[in-house]
């Protein structure tokens, strides 16, 4: 028989697992947009402030900044002209103490060759290349000068031959000293030939690659060869190839434009004298051509500020800039701010190499909760760079809104307000369902039971024992509704409901409310109607897009224009009117263009007054809800009231949800439904 074994899964992200709940961050969205922000905006906002204990990408890219301060503070990038001229100083110190032990004139003509030497390093670098040296200690010197800045060089753009040039050149210092001069002379030959090879044969790999021809064999034999000079992390095919090479060469160029003018050319001078005397100066100069061709795009001439005391080496300096190049493109890309900017942007591998494997688990996060907002159906895209709520989005906003109203009411605020009635209901159906926090439906009182005897008898309680009900218990009966309400929420969209924080208000109450009718009251038809200078009528996906608009007027005449029409395409249904404002009228539609002025204008309220009127003759209360303490809109209202029949209600920002679901089922449980 075969035999299995089973452990933990290791192979990624578990298949079994559920979907990620990302109803917080969908609540989280709605808020904002709500406050007025496009979805776009809004998501942009949540991935950077975070969601649910990850991360934000603010967090991560101020970890970047914090990064680029200590990098910039690390050493001083003219470390290498500073050594450079510190070996020759050493070097020229002990051939004049070798100097002063002989007494005859060709000591002394030296000791005045050595005092007119230029005072630029690579100068006197290049004059004392054919000398003869009195010192073999300072000529091993001397010599080494330049071996330093060569191996310096090479190492900068081979990350992965700095140790074993490193050790190379003690391993010739060493034969030196053991008196194998010969030894270590054909050592460094045997090692710059190895280079020169390999140079040679990365320029030919290159050359082909921008030919256009297909490399993938020639790669995989250059890397055969010299993949050790690339470290443990070898490129994967040409292309990562020769990013690297330009990605440090770009840095290597930006070291010595952050250089004063003449420490760039002293600096410049010495590192090709160093390669030159090695023969690789050709070599380097074609691999330099072919990358600048390959990757024209890359940043070679900003110049960066280095605060710190400790001299650089030319790798230490490439990879101090060649890292603050990484920051600088993932700073950007966490920052999100340029046009069409996604989080597929971000290089997860590089905020790993910078921020560590925390930070890179973040970003994965932000980017699946960003996925699966898409994949879950919660947001759609909405043109080339816009988002939009879905429709599961809308309910999901509108069933919170409701939760939190009817949160808000069975704390009893409302006192007697909320009172439920089964009067409107119809002839029963036969089925049941859960009973729900206003729920006008007679209970099922056999269910009910049945519902907590078998909850009881699943608890594992001795039969015959008590039993209890609990609210999960309770089941109501589903009727038919005789008839329904055609409800007209009119909400003002004005620049003043903006400022006065009364935007996510306005429209938390019109989801909830919109909400409520489709899951409760199926049979009523609801129309929400934003006014503002102008009316529209909106559907509750476009009430929560609205963003605020700096133009004023408030329109309530067009408002209750569109109120009554809906009215009146729905004869059978009881109407109501409910208007939410914080201003009295400013403007009306003259001739179908709209007349705004403030103060109010004689013509704004008699157009007002006539749609009242037309609905009053229509026997259609407005019900009005009042925010803030306008006098002139109070004595607006009051009077509209007063000739309407309708009521006027001012609660706070905070409960108006509260007032206007409760005043809906209110006006239902009256008998007007």
């Amino acid at each position: 028989m075969a035999r299995f074994s089973y452990g933990a899964w290791a192979g990624g992200p578990d298949p079994l697992a559920g979907p990620l709940d990302v109803r917080s961050a969908v609540d989280a969205l709605g808020r904002d947009v709500m406050e007025g922000r496009s979805v776009r905006e809004a998501l942009r906002d949540l991935l950077r402030r975070g969601e649910d204990g990850r991360t934000g990408l603010r967090d991560l890219a101020a970890r970047a900044a914090r990064r680029q301060k200590e990098l910039r503070r690390s050493g001083d990038l003219a470390g290498p002209l500073q050594r450079a001229r510190e070996q020759l100083a050493e070097a020229l110190a002990a051939e004049r103490e070798a100097l002063a032990m002989d007494d005859d004139d060709a000591a002394r003509e030296r000791e005045q060759r050595l005092d007119d030497l230029p005072r630029d390093t690579a100068e006197a670098v290049r004059e004392l290349e054919d000398d003869e040296w009195r010192s073999p200690a300072a000529e091993a010197m001397y010599r080494q000068v330049r071996e330093q800045l060569r191996d310096d060089v090479l190492g900068a753009q081979f990350a992965g031959l700095r140790d074993a040039l490193a050790a190379a050149r003690e391993a010739r210092r060493a034969a030196e000293q053991g008196g194998d001069a010969e030894g270590a002379r054909a050592q460094a030959a045997q090692a710059m030939q190895q280079m020169k090879d390999m140079l040679a044969d990365l320029n030919a790999l290159l050359a082909a690659h921008a030919r256009g021809e297909d490399t993938t064999e020639q790669f995989e034999q250059f890397m055969a060869r010299h993949g050790e000079a690339f470290g443990d992390d070898p490129p994967g095919d040409v292309e990562e190839l020769v990013d690297e090479l330009a990605r440090r060469q770009a840095a290597m160029d930006r070291m010595l434009s952050s250089l004063s003018p003449q420490q760039r050319a002293e600096l410049s001078d010495l590192m090709a004298d160093a390669l030159g005397d090695a023969g690789l100066e050709a070599e380097m100069a074609a691999l330099s051509d072919a990358l600048r061709a390959l990757r024209p795009g890359l940043d070679r001439r900003s110049r960066e500020r280095f605060t710190g005391g400790d001299p650089m080496s030319v790798g230490e300096g490439t990879d101090a800039l060649a890292e603050l190049s990484d920051l600088d493109a993932l700073s950007q890309a966490l920052g999100q701010d340029y046009p069409g900017a996604s989080l597929d942007d971000v290089d997860v591998e590089a905020v790993e190499r910078q921020l560590g494997a925390g930070a890179a688990a973040d970003v994965r996060a932000l980017q699946q909760l960003d996925g699966e907002l898409r994949r879950q159906g919660w947001l759609s895209p909405d043109g080339a760079d816009a988002l939009s709520l879905t429709p599961k989005a809308l309910r999901r906003l509108g069933e919170s809104a409701l939760a939190a109203v009817f949160s808000s009411m069975r704390g009893g605020r409302r006192g007697g307000h909320d009172e439920r009635s089964a009067g409107a209901a119809g002839e029963a159906t036969g089925s049941w369902r859960d009973w729900q926090f206003g729920d006008e439906q007679p209970l099922d009182a056999v269910r009910t039971v049945q519902r907590a005897v078998l909850r009881t008898a699943g608890s594992g309680a001795a039969p015959g024992g008590t039993v209890t009900l609990e609210v999960e218990d309770f089941a109501v009966v589903e009727t038919e509704r005789r008839t329904g309400a055609a409800v007209a929420l009119c909400v003002d969209l004005s620049f003043s409901m903006v400022a006065e924080d009364r935007w996510a208000p306005m429209k938390q109450t019109a989801l909830a409310l919109s909400h409520l009718i489709a899951t409760r009251f199926p049979a009523d038809q609801l129309e929400i109607i934003g006014f503002g200078r102008t009316a529209e009528v909106l559907s509750a996906g476009e009430l929560a897009a609205v963003e605020p608009s700096g133009m004023q007027g408030t329109n309530l005449q067009h408002a209750l224009a569109l109120a009554r029409r809906h009215v009146a395409r729905h004869p059978g249904l009881e109407p109501v009117v409910l208007v939410v404002t914080d201003g009295e009228p400013t403007a009306h539609l003259e001739g179908g263009e709209a007349v705004f002025w403030w103060p109010t204008l004689p013509e704004t309220v008699e157009a007002t007054v006539h749609e009242v009127d037309a609905l009053t003759r229509m026997r259609t209360p407005i019900n009005t809800f009042v925010l803030g303490d306008d006098p002139g809109l109070r004595r607006f209202v009051d009077a509209l009231a007063r000739r309407n029949g309708g009521r006027v209600l001012a609660p706070s920002t905070d409960r108006l949800g509260e007032y206007v679901v409760s005043d809906y089922l209110s006006s239902r449980t009256a008998g007007r439904v």
